[in-house]
């Protein structure tokens, strides 16, 4: 059983919005983090967005700071990332993630991560 799944993500024009959600069903993966990375052709996915999963705490990329929000959905095992505003270089397909952060930093992904979800495709056209 796959511990993360991705939803949602798709094609969109500038300034529009998506919901990406992930639903965690084995709670032997979770870390204190949860969140999302992004990865472009021919760079290193970078963390976009991300959530403590005891306490709630958020923590964003500075790029997408005041468009995106992630949030908790504890009747669905699930987290959501609302992104609005889109911009071009939103584009990219994003994974959901579970982490442990020994620092607290949840955009430090440094510890490694427990369990990747599938990955869901972003497009923002221009």
């Amino acid at each position: 059983q796959v511990p993360l799944v991705e939803s949602g993500g798709g094609s969109v024009q500038a300034g529009g919005s998506l919901r990406v959600s992930c639903e965690f069903s084995d709670y032997r993966y979770m870390g204190n983090c949860m969140g999302w990375l992004r990865q472009v052709p021919g760079k290193e996915r970078e963390g976009v967005a991300a959530i403590r999963t005891g306490g709630y705490t958020t923590f964003y990329a500075d790029s997408v700071k005041g468009r995106f929000t992630i949030s908790p959905d504890n009747a669905k095992n699930a987290v959501h990332l609302q992104m609005d505003s889109l911009r071009p270089d939103d584009s990219g397909m994003y994974y959901c993630a579970t982490w442990g952060s020994s620092g607290g930093d949840c955009m430090d992904h440094s510890n490694g991560i427990h369990a990747w979800g599938q990955g869901t495709l972003v497009t923002v056209s221009s």
